[in-house]
């Protein structure tokens, strides 16, 4: 195997499939990225058993051939290189990786390509097209729901399933940690109306959201009921899915909350970026006072004191007093696109109904603390 490749080409391509590979790692060959060189493509794989992506750029192939050398390292060393700077890869018949641009020259230990993995393969029964806008709004409006609590291992991910919203039906993503719950849909999909609902793990959501952000156009994806396979540009991403059942989202969600707020989403963000200042980082509470045309939001804390702050808003029903996790309150409202916020809530003890004044396609939910 010989090639030539442009250093920027190469770094870009590596910074994505390196940041798959887990840095320890039991089992050698998974701290490798397998590289394949022919008919003027460099293709480089990387994979951690749950997660594969495979990324493909143009390259000047002399010899076509493959092997496996270490992740992190290889990419450390193409980030060092100068800018501009040309990298001739060869694989040398002792079976190091010879890597040389200008003066520098490195020889990388390689593992057999007969050890590496193969996660990408697979009948996926279900498979569409759907715009990369759309995918990255179902994940970037989710994802930060997520939960991280390993023994309710089903909440681990984002739950993507057809819907049905006002007669028609949508493509759904919903997360939720027990605390907050995240709801986006996007108009289906042409050839998704029959996939089953499936579990993104959050790594995976993770680096597909870095990939997706650079890219336009359209993504392919491919559903089984174990696999999931994204595919845009030159690169493709294959996941194993949770294997659990996703709860019953729709009962946690309030569908008779009548104490109507409107308010202006950055002041209201604001205000509460402010008075959480003052509050312990354990319970990061604040309260929120409800009164007539006002809100008054405050914060206190043993050792640091008080804060509040009084903003205007739209709102004409009964006084209420209610208190929310000030970070979750705050992951809500970065949410939220439109410049005014309409919560929906019953009483103090109740969870409340956030989303975008006049915006249907995304819902949260909060449930309150006691303050």
């Amino acid at each position: 195997m010989k090639l030539t490749i442009e250093r920027a080409a190469l770094l870009k391509c590596l910074g994505h499939v390196q940041s798959v590979v887990e840095r320890r790692n039991t089992i050698p060959i998974l701290s490798n990225v397998k590289i394949e060189a022919g008919d003027g493509k460099l293709a480089l794989n990387a994979t951690d058993m749950d997660l594969d992506i495979v990324e493909g750029v143009a390259a000047d192939v002399a010899e076509a051939g493959a092997t496996t050398a270490p992740a992190h390292t290889l990419y450390d060393i193409v980030r060092k290189l100068p800018e501009g700077a040309q990298v001739v890869m060869e694989k040398e018949s002792g079976g190091q990786l010879v890597l040389k641009a200008g003066r520098s020259r490195f020889a990388l230990s390689c593992l057999p390509t007969e050890d590496f993995p193969v996660l990408g393969s697979g009948e996926l029964p279900h498979q569409f097209k759907m715009p990369v806008h759309d995918l990255n709004t179902l994940l970037d409006r989710t994802r930060f729901a997520i939960s991280t609590e390993e023994t309710r291992y089903y909440l681990n991910g984002i739950y993507l399933h057809v819907a049905e919203r006002d007669g028609t039906k949508v493509l759904r993503a919903v997360a939720t940690d027990g605390h907050r719950l995240a709801s986006a849909e996007v108009p289906l999909p042409e050839g998704a109306d029959g996939i089953p609902g499936v579990i993104l793990p959050r790594k995976v959501v993770t680096e597909l959201g870095k990939l997706i952000d650079e890219s336009v156009g359209e993504v392919f994806v491919g559903l089984s009921e174990t696999k999931a396979r994204f595919a845009v540009d030159e690169i493709v991403i294959t996941s194993k899915l949770i294997d659990g059942t996703f709860p019953d989202y729709e009962r946690v969600i309030p569908r008779d909350n009548d104490k109507m707020l409107d308010v202006d989403r950055k002041l209201l963000a604001d205000a509460v970026d402010r008075v959480s200042a003052i509050s312990s980082e354990k319970s990061r509470a604040v309260k929120l006072t409800l009164g007539a045309g006002v809100l008054k939001l405050s914060a206190s804390s043993p050792e640091h004191g008080l804060a509040e702050e009084e903003i205007e808003v739209d709102y004409n029903g009964d006084g209420l007093e209610i208190g929310f996790n000030a970070a979750y309150l705050l992951d809500i409202t970065r949410q939220i696109e439109g410049d005014t916020a309409s919560l929906a809530m019953a009483d103090a003890a109740s969870p409340t109904v956030l989303r975008e004044t006049g915006d249907e396609s995304a819902l949260f939910v909060l449930m309150p603390m006691r303050v």
